[in-house]
This record gives C-alpha cells, structure tokens and sequence, in this order.
C-alpha cells in the first residue's frame, strides 16, 4: 500500500504515493498553533480551538491545551469522534436543532463530556429547557450573539429578547454565557478595519454579557472567535476564551485577508502532470475539483488565486502559476492574466503541490493527511473525518 511507503528514490519521500492526495506540514501546524496560544496567552484569554478545519484527532493534539481541550466543534459528528479520542471540553457551535438533542445527550452519557450547545431564540429555549427537565440533564447552553450581522444571534443591542432566553433556560438548563462570530471579518483585508472588526466583536460580547449579569442571570463564559479578529484584536477585557480554528492550517484566503502569510499555509495537494495544452499555455494536472473543492473564495479579493496557487515540490510557489480552471479529475494550471513570468518547464509526471483556497473546503474532499516534517514525508497518515 501507498500509504505504507516511508521511504522514495526522491528525497523528499513524495514520489511513492498516489496523487491526487492531502498533505500536512506538521511544523508549520505547530508553529502556528505556538505563535496564536503565544499571543492569546498576552491578551490574557483561554483558546478554545475550533478543530472543523482540521477534523483529525492527531491535530487536536497540537492544537488544544491538553488531551482532553478545551476544543470547538462544528457537527455532532466531530463531537462523537473526538469524543471517542478523550476529549471531554466541547462547544457544539451551530444554533442547535430540537431534533439534535437526543444525539447530544447520547454524546454527553456515552463519553462523559461536557458538551455545550447555542442557540438564539426563544423557540430553541424552550425546546432545550423541556429535553433537559425530562431527561434530567441540564445542558449547558450558550446564547449565539450577532456581532456584525453576518449569520446568526440575538441583536447584541436587543436586551430584552437576550434575557427573555435566558430566563426560558434558569432553572432547567444551565446557562452558561455568550458566544459571537464576527464573520464579516472575512470581507476585511486593511489592518485598521480588521482591529475595528475586533474591538466590535469584543463590545458586542461584554454588552451582552453585561446585560445578562445585571438582569441576575449567569454569565461565567464570554466567547468570541474568528481567525482574523483573534489575529488583530488589541485588547480582550471582558472576554474569557476565543474560539479560533482555520489559523493552524491556513489557507489562500485567510492571507488574502491577511490572517496568515502564504508562508505559513501547512495545507497542500499533491498532484501530478498528465498532460500540456502548450498552444494555450496550460499544464494539466490529475487534481481537479474533487480534489481542490469548487471554492473561489479569493475572486472576491484583491488577487484572484483561481483554484489554487501552485508550488513545486518543496512548497515553494512558482511566480503567477495558479490553477485557472478545474474540472472533476483535470487541474488546468496556467499564468496568471497579465504576468510577465515564464511558464515552468513542468514535462508529464512531474509533481507539484497547490496551496488551497479554503482549507476547510479542501480538506473535506480527502479522508486523511500525508505528513510533512523537516521539509519530507515522515510516513506518518493522520485519519481525518467528514459528515454530519
């Protein structure tokens, strides 16, 4: 089996495995992980990662605090997997569903962890206070808060619906405090409006908590959490823990945003050549969308990276090549518009590397990681999930 080969007549390791296929750079993780717990451990606040990028236990591992978190979900399957792998700390961070909550009590009994929901209305209140008299398990619950009117949550502003919620939850369930996503970050790219974006999160979480407190209601967690906020917020008095995730992989888009440097990005595709259109300029490659995803997040930023940036075998990006078109199983690689650099001479089965777009996007078209450490493949295979 490909996946048992640790050793390649190329020195980096990467010419025995099959492409097109997932590749992890573990320091680059590591360093990454370091410098965000580095800088939230300044600002005085408990990291609480959020592993729906990552979606691999051997991940978690560097990225929470300990074996058991604290960690942030996205699905219930995440929960039930890290749940299986130790972890006992987790916020299931999407407005909870009343059909949900048997699978989340189930979680709670089986693995004996303390498993955070959120919601945002009076309806989802009174779903999850009933469940928790009934079943005699009072579930921690946090309100999702609207921090820039991206998604989801209470109007931080609207107190009287804020504490209309928490009083359906006193006494049944346990109220456990305040969550917000600032997500219109990601529209951001200017340092100054990341900082502002930030302090706004930030505003919108204390006032919200603020106004829980003084209505007697508990509010011992205040949580906030994006990449970019958690990047170039200045202060975080009044928050306890932040909620980050997609900054220990990294991806095109977060640098477009300016959270990460390409540099940083631990997250690449190896692919193959298997063909030229020389007439046209392009280089075909085996990594088509089923392999990249179909996201394009960056067309809306101020360099379009197409599909992908494309790197040669040790990482490194070939000036102005990026994947200009995809089909299911085709890469099509081709110069940027209006470059001036030279096509590289790349002839049919050479091998090459494609930073993602969307890391999270990207990730959810493989089922494992091929590890990198020291710049080669340490034949190390990091099982990772998907689904609901």
């Amino acid at each position: 089996m490909a996946d048992e080969i640790t050793g390649s007549a190329e020195d980096d390791g990467l010419d025995l495995i099959e492409t097109p296929c997932l590749l992890l750079d573990a320091d680059r993780v590591t360093a990454n992980v370091a410098a965000m717990r580095a800088r939230l451990d300044g600002l005085g606040v408990v990291l609480r990662p959020h592993l729906k990028t990552a979606k691999s236990r051997d991940v978690a591992r560097i990225a929470m605090a300990g074996e058991a978190g604290p960690a942030t979900v996205s699905t219930l399957r995440e929960a039930e997997y890290f749940a299986e792998g130790g972890v006992r700390d987790m916020v299931y961070a999407v407005g909870i569903a009343p059909q949900k909550l048997e699978r989340v009590g189930w979680i709670r009994r089986h693995w004996q962890t303390d498993l955070a929901i959120i919601l945002d209305s009076p309806e989802q209140a009174e779903a999850v206070a009933a469940w928790s008299r009934r079943q005699g398990d009072p579930l921690p619950v946090l309100i999702e808060i609207d921090a820039d009117g991206h998604r989801s949550g209470v109007p931080p502003q609207d107190a009287e619906q804020l504490v209309a919620i928490g009083r359906v939850l006193d006494g049944a369930a346990s109220l456990r405090g305040v969550l917000l996503h600032a997500g219109n970050s990601y529209g951001l790219s200017e340092p100054d409006a990341l900082r502002a974006a930030a302090e706004a999160e930030r505003v919108a979480a204390v006032g919200a908590a603020t106004a829980l407190r003084d209505a007697g209601l508990p509010c011992p967690v205040v949580s906030v959490g994006s990449t970019p906020t958690a990047r170039y917020a200045e202060t975080l008095d009044g928050i306890t823990e932040v909620r980050a995730g997609v900054f220990m992989i990294g991806d095109l888009f977060q640098a477009g945003v300016g959270s990460c440097a390409v540099g940083d990005i631990a997250l690449t595709v190896l692919a193959t050549v298997i063909g030229h259109q020389r007439a046209k300029g392009w280089i075909i490659t085996d990594a088509g969308w089923m392999a990249l995803s179909r996201d394009r997040g960056t067309a809306r930023q101020a360099v379009d990276q197409g599909y992908g940036l494309a790197c040669d075998r040790a990482g490194r990006p070939y000036p102005d090549l990026i994947v200009a078109d995809a089909n299911q199983e085709h890469g099509i690689l081709a110069l940027r518009k209006g470059s001036a650099a030279a096509l590289p001479d790349l002839p049919v089965g050479a091998r090459l590397r494609i930073l993602p777009n969307h890391a999270c996007a990207t990730g959810a078209q493989h089922d494992r990681y091929h590890v990198v450490a020291d710049g080669r493949l340490n034949g190390a295979v990091w099982p990772r999930i998907n689904g609901w």
